[in-house]
């Protein structure tokens, strides 16, 4: 196999790249364009998929960003690796010689194991420095890796240095487990030395699973297996609420989305043909499923608040049972109950007007539809929310502070908000066992954002005057919600957690000229 792979990097440099997106590469090998997926391991060429080896055009790509192709060998296995793997085999050859727990002056262990094959399903342990790892090895396909920057070099594994364990599970029989450990690896200067013993410290083994599996994961991770989250508000894939899915996701909780009526027929499309497909994946590489859409209008409680006009129009045709009142009830009928409510929905029909311009119309609009709207989902999911569930929303630092732009009633919204999450909080903990809290994130340049018309400064003067100077992703939101929904805040509510770089933090604006000799200190 190391034959094939010298010859696909000698090709690789005759390999253009011509663009990229994401993690996806357009590459050029003579007249045929491929495209390489770095994060899924994967090129159209199917070469690397078929034979666990990069081709030639995932090669080009990797080597553009100094990674050694030896770190993308799903399937390639060299002796080191194999006697590294197989250092304390349950069944040793008597006849090979080989040198087992010396140890060096400096206290390590120099292992020179056997090239032998353990036994699938049995547990090793083996004690090195101390440290005593224990590697449960019920998986029948298990590949190994080490990383190498070329391909004649030897590997002295020292306390800083990484190895992947990676494992693929096949059959309905077997537990869906991954494990992945990490050690680091240097080249030694000799390149002529077929093999090196290798030094060992400590390994650190971290275990995911999907939501099948109830075995408690080690430390404190944030584990949502079993937990259902219905995310209202979500109608594109750039926004907070998308973000905040997401990560419930990758945490392991099933995902149920409450869409806009006039914008459920594009987002159901999209979600169908695969536009979203590249902001769905998770951090495993799998992608986010979303186990039902449902049309839904916050600003309705039952079909009676319904009007004639709105009924008629052909934004809201061949949708039914939209209002909040329905759409739990479709949730209790199809689900049965949920555990984490997530309120990702905020209107102003004004927001662009200054306050003192705005009329009672716009004023109260922005108040039904980012504020009342929080309390409307409450009283009707509630009910259905197991106890011990979380309520989440999105708010934003207008409440208390004067940012100007940001009109037509919609900082008032946001003050209401805020204040409804600290009575709701009492009042839904003590009937129904939930916690509620809201999250004042950072400014966003999201689709919705883009209304306010400002956003972009917004996002600048954040940067520029921030303790922490860097762009808010919005998976940082994400994450921060997955944290409130999980276990690891049970008892936090009725809080208003900011997640804006610390610029919630700061009394002036050090891009001011005025301070612009204390900017740095």
């Amino acid at each position: 196999m190391e034959e094939k792979l010298k010859t696909e990097v000698l090709k690789a440099h005759s390999v253009q790249m011509l663009r990229s997106h994401g993690s996806k590469f357009e590459v050029r090998f003579g007249e045929v364009i491929d495209i390489v997926d770095i994060e899924n391991w994967d090129c159209s060429c199917k070469m690397w998929l078929l034979t666990g080896l990069p081709c030639c055009h995932a090669i080009a790509v990797l080597e553009s960003y100094s990674r050694s192709p030896y770190d993308h060998c799903s399937r390639f296995v060299h002796a080191e690796m194999y006697q590294l793997a197989y250092a304390d085999s349950i069944n040793p050859i008597p006849s090979l010689e080989r040198l087992m727990d010396i140890e060096l002056d400096d206290g390590t262990i120099l292992v020179t194991p056997p090239s032998t094959i353990r036994t699938p399903g049995r547990t090793k342990i083996r004690k090195v420095s101390d440290q005593i790892i224990e590697m449960a090895t019920n998986i029948t396909n298990m590949h190994i890796a080490i990383a190498r920057p070329s391909a004649f070099c030897s590997h002295e594994v020292s306390k800083s240095s990484i190895a992947v364990f990676s494992s693929g599970v096949k059959g309905p029989s077997s537990a869906k487990l991954k494990s992945s450990s990490y050690i680091t690896s240097t080249p030694l200067s000799s390149q002529n030395v077929k093999f090196s013993s290798l030094r060992f410290e400590k390994m650190i083994t971290k275990a995911m699973s999907d939501s099948s599996d109830t075995k408690p994961l080690p430390g404190l991770p944030i584990d949502l297996r079993g937990k259902r989250a219905f995310i209202a508000g979500i109608a594109d894939d750039n926004g907070y609420g998308w973000a905040i899915a997401k990560s419930l996701a990758a945490a392991g909780a099933e995902i149920l989305v409450g869409t806009w009526v006039p914008a459920l027929n594009i987002f159901e499309t999209s979600l169908r043909r695969g536009k979203f497909d590249e902001s769905r994946v998770l951090p495993d590489g799998s992608l986010m499923e979303i186990a039902k859409v449902y049309p839904l209008d916050a600003v309705y409680d039952t079909p009676e608040d319904v009007p004639e006009d709105v009924k008629a129009n052909k934004r809201y045709a061949g949708s039914s049972k939209w209002t909040v009142k329905e759409v739990a009830e479709s949730v209790k009928e199809d689900f049965g109950s949920i555990d984490i409510l997530v309120h990702s929905l905020a209107n102003g029909p004004e927001v662009s007007k200054p306050l003192l311009e705005t009329s009672r119309y716009g004023y109260l609009a922005a108040i039904s539809a980012s504020s009342y709207s929080y309390v409307s989902l409450l009283q009707h999911f509630a009910p259905i929310m197991n106890p011990g569930g979380a309520t989440i929303s999105l708010t934003y630092i207008a409440s208390e502070r004067i940012i100007p732009g940001y009109g037509g009633g919609m900082s008032s919204a946001k003050a209401a908000l805020e204040s409804d999450t600290q009575v709701l909080a009492f009042e839904a903990g003590r009937k129904h066992g939930i916690r509620v809290n809201t999250i004042s994130a950072g400014p966003l340049g999201s689709r919705a954002a883009k209304a306010i018309g400002f956003i972009d400064k917004m996002i600048n003067y954040s940067i520029e005057n921030a303790p922490v100077q860097k762009e808010l992703s919005a998976e940082e939101v994400g994450n921060a919600a997955a944290f409130l929904a999980s276990p690891l805040a049970s008892a936090i509510t009725g809080a208003v957690l900011y997640v804006d770089n610390g610029l919630n933090a700061m009394g002036v604006g050090v891009d001011s000229p005025a301070f612009k000799d204390l900017a740095n200190h």
